[in-house]
Protein backbone atom coordinates (compact mmCIF):
# COMPACT_ATOMS: atom_id res chain seq x y z
CA UNK A 1 0.00 0.00 0.00
CA UNK A 2 1.28 3.44 -0.97
CA UNK A 3 0.58 6.59 1.02
CA UNK A 4 1.64 10.14 0.33
CA UNK A 5 4.43 11.45 2.54
CA UNK A 6 3.06 14.63 4.08
CA UNK A 7 5.43 17.57 3.90
CA UNK A 8 3.21 19.88 5.96
CA UNK A 9 1.32 23.11 5.42
CA UNK A 10 2.70 25.28 2.61
CA UNK A 11 0.30 28.23 2.62
CA UNK A 12 -2.04 29.78 5.18
CA UNK A 13 -4.47 32.67 5.15
CA UNK A 14 -3.19 36.18 5.86
CA UNK A 15 -4.67 39.43 7.15
CA UNK A 16 -5.13 40.66 3.58
CA UNK A 17 -8.81 41.25 2.89
CA UNK A 18 -9.06 38.88 -0.09
CA UNK A 19 -7.66 35.86 1.81
CA UNK A 20 -8.45 36.45 5.47
CA UNK A 21 -10.74 33.41 5.81
CA UNK A 22 -8.76 30.68 4.10
CA UNK A 23 -6.60 29.50 1.22
CA UNK A 24 -7.18 26.16 -0.48
CA UNK A 25 -7.33 24.00 -3.62
CA UNK A 26 -4.44 25.34 -5.73
CA UNK A 27 -3.60 24.96 -9.40
CA UNK A 28 0.08 24.31 -10.05
CA UNK A 29 2.34 24.04 -13.07
CA UNK A 30 6.08 23.64 -13.41
CA UNK A 31 7.98 26.47 -15.13
CA UNK A 32 11.63 25.45 -15.33
CA UNK A 33 12.86 25.03 -11.77
CA UNK A 34 9.97 27.12 -10.46
CA UNK A 35 6.31 26.34 -9.84
CA UNK A 36 3.52 28.74 -10.74
CA UNK A 37 0.91 28.48 -8.01
CA UNK A 38 -2.70 29.71 -8.32
CA UNK A 39 -4.89 29.22 -5.29
CA UNK A 40 -8.43 29.82 -4.12
CA UNK A 41 -8.39 32.73 -1.68
CA UNK A 42 -11.45 33.18 0.55
CA UNK A 43 -12.38 36.38 2.32
CA UNK A 44 -14.82 36.69 5.22
CA UNK A 45 -18.34 36.04 3.94
CA UNK A 46 -17.16 33.13 1.74
CA UNK A 47 -16.32 35.19 -1.35
CA UNK A 48 -13.47 33.69 -3.38
CA UNK A 49 -10.88 34.99 -5.80
CA UNK A 50 -7.67 33.46 -7.14
CA UNK A 51 -4.36 34.38 -5.53
CA UNK A 52 -0.89 33.76 -6.92
CA UNK A 53 2.48 32.57 -5.62
CA UNK A 54 5.74 31.66 -7.28
CA UNK A 55 7.66 28.75 -5.76
CA UNK A 56 11.45 28.71 -6.20
CA UNK A 57 11.31 24.94 -5.67
CA UNK A 58 8.38 22.63 -4.93
CA UNK A 59 8.36 23.44 -1.20
CA UNK A 60 9.50 27.09 -1.01
CA UNK A 61 7.36 30.18 -1.55
CA UNK A 62 9.58 32.83 -3.15
CA UNK A 63 6.93 35.40 -4.11
CA UNK A 64 3.30 35.95 -3.11
CA UNK A 65 1.06 38.59 -4.63
CA UNK A 66 -0.79 40.86 -2.21
CA UNK A 67 -3.78 41.11 -4.55
CA UNK A 68 -5.74 38.40 -6.39
CA UNK A 69 -4.64 37.58 -9.90
CA UNK A 70 -8.26 36.84 -10.92
CA UNK A 71 -11.38 38.19 -9.22
CA UNK A 72 -15.14 38.59 -9.89
CA UNK A 73 -15.85 40.84 -12.85
CA UNK A 74 -18.91 39.30 -14.53
CA UNK A 75 -22.37 38.21 -13.45
CA UNK A 76 -21.59 34.50 -13.88
CA UNK A 77 -18.81 34.75 -11.25
CA UNK A 78 -20.28 37.47 -9.06
CA UNK A 79 -20.08 35.40 -5.86
CA UNK A 80 -16.64 33.99 -6.44
CA UNK A 81 -13.96 32.19 -8.43
CA UNK A 82 -13.16 28.81 -6.90
CA UNK A 83 -10.82 25.81 -7.22
CA UNK A 84 -8.55 26.64 -10.19
CA UNK A 85 -6.65 24.08 -12.28
CA UNK A 86 -4.03 24.85 -14.90
CA UNK A 87 -2.26 23.18 -17.82
CA UNK A 88 -0.24 24.41 -20.78
CA UNK A 89 -1.36 23.38 -24.28
CA UNK A 90 0.65 24.45 -27.33
CA UNK A 91 2.37 27.13 -25.27
CA UNK A 92 -0.86 28.62 -23.86
CA UNK A 93 -1.86 28.43 -20.21
CA UNK A 94 -5.41 27.12 -19.77
CA UNK A 95 -6.72 27.96 -16.30
CA UNK A 96 -10.16 26.63 -15.41
CA UNK A 97 -12.12 27.54 -12.31
CA UNK A 98 -15.58 27.21 -10.83
CA UNK A 99 -17.59 30.39 -11.32
CA UNK A 100 -20.30 30.91 -8.71
CA UNK A 101 -23.10 33.42 -9.16
CA UNK A 102 -25.07 32.52 -6.05
CA UNK A 103 -27.23 29.95 -7.87
CA UNK A 104 -25.04 28.12 -10.39
CA UNK A 105 -21.54 26.72 -9.92
CA UNK A 106 -20.10 26.04 -13.38
CA UNK A 107 -16.65 25.82 -14.91
CA UNK A 108 -15.13 28.84 -16.64
CA UNK A 109 -11.90 29.31 -18.59
CA UNK A 110 -9.15 31.92 -18.72
CA UNK A 111 -6.02 31.74 -20.90
CA UNK A 112 -2.61 33.36 -20.77
CA UNK A 113 0.61 33.55 -22.77
CA UNK A 114 2.82 34.27 -19.75
CA UNK A 115 0.98 32.66 -16.83
CA UNK A 116 0.33 36.04 -15.19
CA UNK A 117 -1.97 38.08 -17.44
CA UNK A 118 -5.18 36.17 -18.22
CA UNK A 119 -8.04 36.68 -20.64
CA UNK A 120 -11.39 35.33 -19.48
CA UNK A 121 -13.51 33.32 -21.93
CA UNK A 122 -16.60 32.77 -19.78
CA UNK A 123 -18.38 29.56 -18.93
CA UNK A 124 -17.40 26.52 -21.00
CA UNK A 125 -19.93 23.98 -19.69
CA UNK A 126 -23.68 23.82 -20.23
CA UNK A 127 -25.87 26.49 -18.70
CA UNK A 128 -29.23 24.85 -18.23
CA UNK A 129 -31.91 24.12 -15.69
CA UNK A 130 -31.42 20.90 -13.78
CA UNK A 131 -34.88 19.73 -14.90
CA UNK A 132 -33.82 20.01 -18.55
CA UNK A 133 -30.61 18.08 -17.85
CA UNK A 134 -32.57 15.35 -16.06
CA UNK A 135 -35.03 15.02 -18.92
CA UNK A 136 -32.23 14.74 -21.49
CA UNK A 137 -30.18 12.30 -19.41
CA UNK A 138 -33.15 9.99 -18.86
CA UNK A 139 -34.34 9.95 -22.47
CA UNK A 140 -32.31 6.91 -23.50
CA UNK A 141 -32.38 4.96 -20.26
CA UNK A 142 -32.50 5.12 -16.49
CA UNK A 143 -30.17 7.35 -14.53
CA UNK A 144 -28.22 6.42 -11.40
CA UNK A 145 -30.42 7.43 -8.46
CA UNK A 146 -27.52 9.39 -6.99
CA UNK A 147 -27.84 12.05 -9.72
CA UNK A 148 -31.16 13.36 -8.32
CA UNK A 149 -29.84 12.84 -4.80
CA UNK A 150 -26.91 15.20 -5.32
CA UNK A 151 -28.34 17.63 -7.86
CA UNK A 152 -32.02 18.32 -7.31
CA UNK A 153 -31.32 20.75 -4.45
CA UNK A 154 -30.75 23.52 -7.01
CA UNK A 155 -32.80 24.66 -10.00
CA UNK A 156 -29.64 25.04 -12.11
CA UNK A 157 -27.18 22.36 -13.17
CA UNK A 158 -23.82 22.42 -11.36
CA UNK A 159 -20.84 21.29 -13.49
CA UNK A 160 -17.43 21.61 -11.83
CA UNK A 161 -13.90 20.19 -11.69
CA UNK A 162 -12.97 20.85 -15.32
CA UNK A 163 -9.44 19.55 -15.97
CA UNK A 164 -7.85 19.81 -19.39
CA UNK A 165 -5.39 17.21 -20.59
CA UNK A 166 -2.07 19.02 -21.20
CA UNK A 167 -1.94 18.21 -24.91
CA UNK A 168 -4.27 17.45 -27.78
CA UNK A 169 -5.06 13.77 -28.21
CA UNK A 170 -5.52 12.71 -31.82
CA UNK A 171 -5.95 16.37 -32.70
CA UNK A 172 -8.70 17.02 -30.15
CA UNK A 173 -8.92 18.95 -26.90
CA UNK A 174 -9.94 16.69 -24.03
CA UNK A 175 -11.17 17.67 -20.60
CA UNK A 176 -12.68 15.95 -17.60
CA UNK A 177 -15.58 17.44 -15.68
CA UNK A 178 -17.89 16.41 -12.90
CA UNK A 179 -21.64 16.37 -12.46
CA UNK A 180 -22.13 14.45 -9.23
CA UNK A 181 -21.63 11.61 -8.62
CA UNK A 182 -19.44 10.63 -11.60
CA UNK A 183 -16.56 11.95 -13.69
CA UNK A 184 -17.37 12.64 -17.34
CA UNK A 185 -15.17 13.29 -20.39
CA UNK A 186 -15.44 15.78 -23.28
CA UNK A 187 -13.49 15.76 -26.56
CA UNK A 188 -13.88 18.54 -29.14
CA UNK A 189 -11.95 19.84 -32.10
CA UNK A 190 -12.13 23.40 -30.78
CA UNK A 191 -13.73 25.11 -27.81
CA UNK A 192 -16.15 26.84 -30.17
CA UNK A 193 -17.78 23.41 -30.60
CA UNK A 194 -19.19 23.69 -27.06
CA UNK A 195 -22.55 25.09 -28.15
CA UNK A 196 -25.96 24.61 -26.47
CA UNK A 197 -26.80 22.00 -29.11
CA UNK A 198 -23.55 20.15 -28.36
CA UNK A 199 -24.48 19.89 -24.67
CA UNK A 200 -28.04 18.78 -25.37
CA UNK A 201 -26.76 15.93 -27.53
CA UNK A 202 -24.04 15.17 -24.97
CA UNK A 203 -26.56 14.70 -22.17
CA UNK A 204 -28.87 12.66 -24.37
CA UNK A 205 -26.04 10.10 -24.32
CA UNK A 206 -24.81 10.68 -20.79
CA UNK A 207 -23.82 7.02 -20.04
CA UNK A 208 -21.35 7.18 -22.93
CA UNK A 209 -19.68 10.24 -21.40
CA UNK A 210 -19.07 8.76 -17.93
CA UNK A 211 -15.52 7.45 -17.57
CA UNK A 212 -15.30 6.95 -13.80
CA UNK A 213 -17.91 6.09 -11.21
CA UNK A 214 -17.65 4.97 -7.59
CA UNK A 215 -16.06 1.55 -7.19
CA UNK A 216 -14.51 1.32 -3.71
CA UNK A 217 -15.70 2.16 -0.17
CA UNK A 218 -13.54 5.29 0.19
CA UNK A 219 -15.27 6.86 -2.86
CA UNK A 220 -18.71 5.32 -2.52
CA UNK A 221 -20.66 8.57 -2.13
CA UNK A 222 -19.18 10.32 -5.16
CA UNK A 223 -15.90 11.22 -6.82
CA UNK A 224 -14.54 14.13 -8.80
CA UNK A 225 -11.55 15.61 -10.53
CA UNK A 226 -8.34 16.42 -8.71
CA UNK A 227 -5.09 17.27 -10.49
CA UNK A 228 -4.84 17.59 -14.28
CA UNK A 229 -3.71 14.29 -15.81
CA UNK A 230 0.05 13.73 -15.96
CA UNK A 231 1.45 11.99 -19.04
CA UNK A 232 3.66 8.97 -18.36
CA UNK A 233 4.78 6.11 -20.63
CA UNK A 234 2.30 3.85 -18.83
CA UNK A 235 -0.70 6.17 -19.30
CA UNK A 236 -2.27 9.34 -17.95
CA UNK A 237 -1.75 9.43 -14.19
CA UNK A 238 -4.93 10.86 -12.70
CA UNK A 239 -5.05 12.02 -9.10
CA UNK A 240 -8.70 12.54 -8.15
CA UNK A 241 -10.79 12.93 -5.01
CA UNK A 242 -13.18 10.39 -3.54
CA UNK A 243 -15.86 11.00 -0.92
CA UNK A 244 -17.57 8.69 1.53
CA UNK A 245 -20.16 9.50 4.15
CA UNK A 246 -19.67 8.69 7.82
CA UNK A 247 -21.58 9.39 11.02
CA UNK A 248 -19.47 12.53 11.34
CA UNK A 249 -20.13 13.76 7.81
CA UNK A 250 -18.32 13.39 4.51
CA UNK A 251 -14.63 12.46 4.30
CA UNK A 252 -12.61 13.66 1.30
CA UNK A 253 -9.57 11.61 0.24
CA UNK A 254 -7.02 11.61 -2.58
CA UNK A 255 -7.04 8.69 -5.02
CA UNK A 256 -5.08 7.50 -8.06
CA UNK A 257 -5.97 5.98 -11.43
CA UNK A 258 -4.33 5.41 -14.80
CA UNK A 259 -6.03 6.22 -18.12
CA UNK A 260 -5.09 5.15 -21.65
CA UNK A 261 -2.86 7.66 -23.47
CA UNK A 262 -4.74 7.59 -26.76
CA UNK A 263 -8.23 6.92 -25.43
CA UNK A 264 -8.71 8.31 -21.90
CA UNK A 265 -12.15 6.67 -21.80
CA UNK A 266 -10.27 3.47 -21.06
CA UNK A 267 -9.33 3.04 -17.41
CA UNK A 268 -6.14 1.00 -17.19
CA UNK A 269 -5.86 0.84 -13.43
CA UNK A 270 -7.28 2.25 -10.21
CA UNK A 271 -6.00 1.83 -6.68
CA UNK A 272 -8.52 0.12 -4.38
CA UNK A 273 -7.52 2.40 -1.50
CA UNK A 274 -6.80 6.12 -1.07
CA UNK A 275 -3.27 7.51 -1.12
CA UNK A 276 -4.09 10.69 0.82
CA UNK A 277 -6.42 10.70 3.83
CA UNK A 278 -7.21 13.22 6.61
CA UNK A 279 -4.94 12.46 9.57
CA UNK A 280 -3.25 15.67 10.68
CA UNK A 281 -4.90 18.40 12.74
CA UNK A 282 -5.09 20.77 9.78
CA UNK A 283 -6.90 18.10 7.74
CA UNK A 284 -9.27 16.81 10.40
CA UNK A 285 -10.33 20.22 11.73
CA UNK A 286 -10.95 23.25 9.55
CA UNK A 287 -13.61 25.27 7.86
CA UNK A 288 -14.79 21.85 6.63
CA UNK A 289 -13.58 18.88 8.65
CA UNK A 290 -11.92 15.76 7.24
CA UNK A 291 -10.83 17.14 3.89
CA UNK A 292 -7.83 16.28 1.72
CA UNK A 293 -8.65 17.74 -1.70
CA UNK A 294 -5.82 17.37 -4.27
CA UNK A 295 -5.89 19.87 -7.15
CA UNK A 296 -2.29 20.48 -8.23
CA UNK A 297 0.72 18.31 -8.97
CA UNK A 298 4.21 18.71 -10.43
CA UNK A 299 7.01 16.25 -11.15
CA UNK A 300 10.68 16.87 -10.29
CA UNK A 301 12.88 13.90 -11.08
CA UNK A 302 11.09 10.83 -9.75
CA UNK A 303 9.16 12.79 -7.12
CA UNK A 304 5.52 13.67 -7.58
CA UNK A 305 4.52 16.68 -5.49
CA UNK A 306 0.79 16.87 -4.76
CA UNK A 307 -0.74 20.08 -3.46
CA UNK A 308 -4.08 19.86 -1.69
CA UNK A 309 -6.62 21.84 0.25
CA UNK A 310 -6.66 20.66 3.87
CA UNK A 311 -9.75 21.24 5.98
CA UNK A 312 -10.89 23.77 3.37
CA UNK A 313 -8.66 26.26 5.16
CA UNK A 314 -4.95 25.79 4.34
CA UNK A 315 -2.81 24.32 1.55
CA UNK A 316 -0.50 21.40 2.22
CA UNK A 317 1.97 19.36 0.17
CA UNK A 318 2.61 15.64 -0.12
CA UNK A 319 5.23 13.64 -2.02
CA UNK A 320 5.49 10.17 -3.48
CA UNK A 321 7.83 8.31 -5.83
CA UNK A 322 6.34 8.46 -9.30
CA UNK A 323 7.85 5.10 -10.22
CA UNK A 324 6.48 3.40 -7.12
CA UNK A 325 3.02 4.88 -7.63
CA UNK A 326 2.89 3.76 -11.28
CA UNK A 327 4.09 0.26 -10.38
CA UNK A 328 1.42 0.00 -7.70
CA UNK A 329 -1.23 1.10 -10.18
CA UNK A 330 -0.11 -1.45 -12.75
CA UNK A 331 -0.40 -4.09 -10.05
CA UNK A 332 -4.07 -3.15 -9.69
CA UNK A 333 -5.47 -3.28 -13.26
CA UNK A 334 -9.07 -2.36 -13.85
CA UNK A 335 -11.42 -5.06 -14.98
Amino acid sequence: MIRIKKEGVLLKQTDLAFENEGVLNPATIRNGKQVLFYYRAVQHGNHSSIGFCRLSDPLTVAERFDKPILFPEHDYESKGLEDPRVVQIDGVYYLTYTAFDGVSACAALATSQDGIHFEKHGLIVAQMDYAEFLQLAQTNGSLDKRYPLYNDFNPRLWDKDVLFFPRRINGQLYFLHRIKPDIQLVAVNELTDLTPDFWKNYYLHLPDQIIMTSKFPHEISYLGGGCPPIETPQGWLFIYHGVHETDNGYVYVGCAALLDLEDPRKEIARLPYPILVPERDWEIRGDVDNVCFPTGAVVFGDTLYIYYGAGDEVIATGTVSLTELLNELLANPSK
